[in-house]
């Protein structure tokens, strides 16, 4: 019985050896691999080290996409004045919408007859108009990509700034009501932000434009390609463009402009002026060829 126990005993304690041996060898198989591992790495990263001192970085450039200042001046967008808010055309008007007569754009298409009054009547009341000519810019390329900026100059002297890549309501209804609040409540930011303030004022203190050119029938014959080139190598331009349905720039938008230009023999209505210059600046910008 002794001699069993005996063995028994020399069996664990040679185990217990074993298993401490094991363990110091398994522990001395991993330091070893860790500095192995570690010294295989060293020279990649004295590599990557000396390649990094020795590299410069590169910033790659996109072309520059010219930030034009896009101004509709004196536009056709007004609220209906004091002085025939209490004509029939225009108290009848308001009642059928339920809002007071201050408080609705001038419309030539229900207000045709209290208008006659009014100075320089056939350039007012054709808010149509302006939205059509605002919708011709704000869908183009140039303008989603931030490319222009978008002020609408009212006859009243009363400035519409809108945010950028703001994407105005394509309905006219919901557009009327959008430039009906701007113009009462007279909002200092959001999408659109109101402040009074001359085309000279605009054009030169606020915006600080460097070149001003002005699109008009009056103007000298120069072709929208032209007026792109210009547009194009300037640093901060501004184009002007009437938001009017007849007539002609007052003496303050001509006195603020640089250039006045025409792009045809014609006289063409302010969306497709609009629509042409824009397009031809972005053509220019991009290097699009027809």
């Amino acid at each position: 019985m002794k001699r069993s126990f005996t063995f028994l005993a020399r069996a664990a304690c040679s185990l217990a050896r074993s298993g401490l041996e094991w363990e110091r060898s398994t522990a001395d198989s991993v330091r070893n691999a860790t500095k192995a591992a570690a010294s295989s790495f060293a020279p990649l990263r004295a590599f990557m080290g000396r390649s990094l001192r020795r590299k410069v970085l590169t910033v790659i450039v996109l072309p520059r996409i010219a930030l034009l200042n896009f101004v509709l001046a004196e536009s056709a967008l007004e609220l209906v004045p004091k002085e025939i808010s209490g004509r029939p055309a225009v108290v009848s008007d308001s009642k059928r919408r339920g809002m007071k007569a201050s408080e609705i754009l001038l419309d030539r298409s229900f207000h045709h007859s209290a208008m006659s009054r009014l100075k320089d009547s056939e350039k007012r009341g054709r808010p149509d108009l302006v939205h059509v000519a605002l919708l011709s810019v704000t869908g183009t390329p140039l303008y989603l990509d931030g490319g222009v900026r978008v002020f609408v100059h009212t006859y009243p002297g009363v400035v519409l700034e809108l945010a950028e890549k703001t994407r105005i309501p394509k309905n006219y209804l919901r557009f009327r009501g959008l430039m009906e609040k701007a113009l009462v409540e007279r909002p200092h930011e959001g999408l659109v932000k109101t402040y009074p303030a001359g085309v000279d004022e605009l054009v030169k203190r606020k915006l600080g434009c460097n070149l001003v050119l002005g699109l008009s029938i009056q103007g000298r014959k120069s072709g929208a390609e032209e007026v792109a080139n210009r547009v194009e190598s300037a640093k901060n331009p501004c184009v002007i463009v009437g938001g009017f349905p007849h007539g002609h720039f007052s003496k303050e938008v001509l006195a603020s402009v640089d250039e006045l230009d025409r792009i045809d023999s014609r006289p063409l209505e302010a969306h497709v002026v609009a629509s042409r210059v824009v397009y031809e600046i972005e053509k220019t910008v991009r290097g699009i060829n027809d």
